[in-house]
């Protein structure tokens, strides 16, 4: 890899992270466990590795954004996800942010 494609894959996943906490949370408004998390977003065009999803999902967890739940479904215990009040409205906050950047980087371009 040469070093400018090593910076681009940097730079790149720094912005992929960000843009990664905003889709997670804008799906949990719905309960999901992981695989059924992880599918959604890749229908929607986000794909995100399970070693990159549950970790994030713990840490937004352990920020009170999220709660979960154990249940067993089709025989499987599985953990579900879902916003918590605070994630709610620091999802609407982050989403307003989301927007007030992307109308600034669309004019900037």
């Amino acid at each position: 890899m040469t070093v400018a494609e090593n910076l681009f894959e940097n730079l790149r996943l720094e912005l992929r992270r960000g843009c990664l906490t905003l889709a997670v949370l804008a799906q949990l408004k719905q309960e999901h466990y992981g695989y059924t998390l992880r599918k959604a977003l890749a229908a929607r065009g986000m794909e995100i590795d399970e070693n990159t999803l549950y970790p994030l999902l713990r840490r937004l967890e352990t920020q009170g954004l999220l709660t979960s739940e154990w249940r067993e479904e089709d025989k499987r215990n599985k953990r579900f996800y879902r916003l918590s009040s605070e994630g709610e409205v620091m999802f609407d906050r982050l989403l307003k942010e989301w927007n007030d950047m992307n109308t600034a980087i669309t004019n900037l371009l």
